[in-house]
Order: structure tokens, then C-alpha cells, then sequence
């Protein structure tokens, strides 16, 4: 019995590596290179730590609730590292939409850290002053309190980057310093609790409270926002004509000029749009895990955003699963950190090796066609040493 030719192996190879490029395109390389990112860093577990496979299992499995059986049946434990990931996940996921938006745009505004700070304040002092009537007022107006202001700062850079050529990076960066000082200087000089014990604005209101849906954790109604502001986000990118607009500006500026489209009134938006969520994020962070403004509120939370929108890919559907998946993470570092040998900044490099791993779009697809040329050459080989030369006698 002869052998199959070389010719028809080196087919059936090619065939291969084509229904696994085409279910590849399918299924998207996001969860190839999530896999990929967390071998790396078990690898990189193995060689600080005695026990890399406990301290991998911490890491997965340390933010999950327990589920015990007891006299009055099941319920659940462990349940504060839980909350904490899902209130970690709200607010990153409002931090990369506001990134997201101005980016699709192709305006890399970094300013979110300041407008939230300003949204922060603007929504306290609202639900501070209206503090005697009911949440039916309160709340949407402390809403629309930190969307405006919110929206107002991000508008500047867009602003300044039409009217004076000015950088958005470099002016967003610059507002996120004037934004945190402003902040301080205000709640310092005009709204600080004297009985508080430290510098802080006094306790919101019953009225101004978002609500718990999950019991001894933060978690608010926002948990249920943050899915519909995706999807209007996405529709409105999808489905309107300043959308349409918005991505015409991003992915051809020249061209949509030459159409007509508003371009100035588009990337003024876009900033403005991304001000408007940061400042709902900093609305979930006093109204629902603070309750309450500190004067040393931390810094530097909007440039996680920036994380989270890369993760995503700037596409907003996508967002609330990367931040969940972020913060899923931080939560599962802090977990391993107390559990085992390993120091929570390996939980650092694994995310950027995630980070590394999602953003180099073109790794796997440039990775598997250099495989299959790589194997279509060895199967070209054999054949041209076993056929004939033309008019050889057999």
C-alpha cells in the first residue's frame, strides 16, 4: 500500500489551518490571548513562589462567594472581596466609556481622573443642598448635577484643541491637576463636616442614597445602569448620525470634512460626551461606596480607564465585561496576597501581560500564517525530491 502523496498532505494541511483561521475569526483572539497572558504569568508564579498553583487558584478563586449550608439553608460567604470587584468593575466601567468615546473620535483626552473628582463634588453638593426633600428630586438632580459639571470639563480640551491647536493629551492632563486642586481647595475652605473628625463633606442624605442590591457589600443600583449606558453608547455610535459622525471624524477626519460633517461640533462632543460619564463615576464613588467626600480622595483611577477602554477595544459593548474582568483581578491579587507567598504586584504583571496580549491585534492571526507557511513548505519539500523529472523513464 503507497503512501499519501506529499501533494495531498501538504492540502489537507493547508485546509486545516484555514477552517481553524476561519474559526479563530469566529470566536476572536480576546479569549486566546487572556489564556495566553495567564500561562505566562503562572509561569512567572512558579519562579517566586513555593506553591504557584495554590497561589493560581487564590488568584482565580479568591473573589468568589462561598455558598455554606446552614440551619436556615443555603446563603452565601465571603461576600465582601465580591462586592468589592463588582464596585471596582462600576466604576472602571464608567472610566472606560468616558476614555472610549473621545477615542473613537481619535481625541486621547486623559482627563477623566479630573472630571470625575469635579462630577464627585458637583453631585454632593447638590444632594447636600436639596437634602430636605424627597430622592424622587434628589437623586436626578445630583445626576444631572455631575453630568453637567462632568461634561463642562471635558469639554474644554476639545475646545482648546480647535480653538488655540492646543493637545487634548497634554491640556486633559494638565485640567486633571487644576481639577483635583480645585477640589481640595473647595472642600477644604466651604464644604467640610467639622465633626467629622478629618477633612470631608458631611454624610449625604437618606434621599441621596442609591441603594444596596447585594447585602454587606456597595453594590448599588448603578450595577444596573452601567449595561444601559453600554448599550445606548453603542447605539448611539451605531445608530445615529452623530455617531456616524463621531466615527467618520475618527476613522477619516479629511474625508468627512470634505463631506460636510460637522467635525468641530463632533470632537467637542466627543470630549464632552466621555465628561459626562466620568462624572458619573464619580457620582457612584460618594453616593454609593463613600457616602461622602473625603479631601484625600486618591488620585489616579481615570488612568485605569484608559486600561479597561484598551481592553475593550474602545468598543463600548465590550466594556463592562473588561472592567469586570480588571477588577475581578485586582480583587483575586488581593486575595492571593493574603493567602500565599506571592506579593500582589505579580498580579500587576499579569495585567500587563493581558493588556500586552489583547492590544497586539495582529499577534495570533500573523502567528498562525507563519505556521501555515511554515508547513506548507516543509510538505513542498518531499514533493519536489520524489517527483520524476519530465521524460525520466519510470
Amino acid at each position: 500500500m503507497s503512501a499519501a502523496p506529499p501533494a495531498s498532505r501538504t492540502s489537507r494541511r493547508a485546509s486545516l489551518m484555514t477552517l481553524i483561521a476561519r474559526a479563530g475569526a469566529r470566536i476572536g483572539t480576546l479569549p486566546l490571548s487572556l489564556a495566553a497572558a495567564l500561562l505566562a504569568g503562572l509561569g512567572l508564579t512558579a519562579l517566586v513562589s513555593d506553591e504557584p498553583l495554590r497561589a493560581w487558584l487564590a488568584l482565580l478563586t479568591g473573589p468568589l462567594p462561598e455558598l455554606h449550608l446552614g440551619a436556615q439553608g443555603w446563603e452565601a460567604r465571603r461576600l465582601v472581596l465580591f462586592g468589592a470587584a463588582i464596585e471596582d468593575a462600576i466604576t472602571l466601567a464608567l472610566l472606560g466609556l468616558a476614555i472610549a468615546l473621545p477615542l473613537r473620535a481619535r481625541q486621547f483626552t486623559l482627563g477623566a481622573d479630573g472630571q470625575m473628582f469635579l462630577g464627585a463634588l458637583a453631585a454632593v453638593a447638590t444632594s447636600l443642598a436639596l437634602a430636605a426633600l424627597p430622592a424622587a428630586i434628589v437623586l436626578p438632580a445630583s445626576f444631572l448635577a455631575a453630568m453637567a459639571v462632568g461634561g463642562a470639563w471635558g469639554l474644554l480640551p476639545g475646545w482648546m484643541k480647535l480653538r488655540y491647536g492646543a493637545s487634548e493629551i497634554v491640556t486633559s492632563l494638565m485640567l486633571n491637576l487644576i481639577a483635583v486642586q480645585l477640589f481640595r481647595l473647595i472642600l477644604s475652605e466651604w464644604m467640610s463636616d467639622p465633626g467629622a473628625g478629618f477633612i470631608a463633606t458631611p454624610l449625604l442624605p437618606p434621599a441621596a442614597s442609591l441603594g444596596v442590591l447585594i447585602p454587606s457589600t456597595h453594590v448599588s443600583a448603578m450595577l444596573l445602569l452601567v449595561p444601559l449606558l453600554a448599550w445606548a453608547a453603542q447605539a448611539m455610535l451605531d445608530r445615529t448620525s452623530a455617531g456616524y459622525a463621531l466615527r467618520a471624524v475618527g476613522q477619516a477626519p479629511d474625508f468627512a470634512r470634505r463631506m460636510g460633517l460637522p467635525v468641530a461640533r463632533t470632537v467637542m462632543l466627543s470630549t464632552a460626551l466621555g465628561g459626562m460619564v466620568a462624572g458619573l463615576a464619580g457620582l457612584h464613588v460618594s453616593h454609593a461606596l463613600l457616602g461622602r467626600l473625603p479631601v484625600d480622595l486618591p488620585a489616579g483611577l481615570g488612568y485605569e480607564g484608559l486600561v479597561v477602554a484598551l481592553l475593550a477595544r474602545n468598543e463600548p459593548r465590550a466594556i463592562p465585561m473588561a472592567a469586570l474582568l480588571y477588577a475581578y483581578l485586582r480583587a483575586g491579587g488581593q486575595a492571593m496576597e493574603r493567602s500565599t507567598d506571592v506579593p500582589r504586584e505579580m498580579v500587576l504583571v499579569i495585567q500587563a501581560l493581558i493588556i500586552l496580549f489583547v492590544v497586539a491585534e495582529r499577534l495570533w492571526p500573523r502567528l498562525a500564517e507563519g505556521l501555515a507557511r511554515r508547513r506548507s513548505r516543509r510538505g513542498a519539500l518531499p514533493a519536489e525530491t520524489v517527483e520524476p523529472a519530465p521524460g525520466a523513464v519510470a
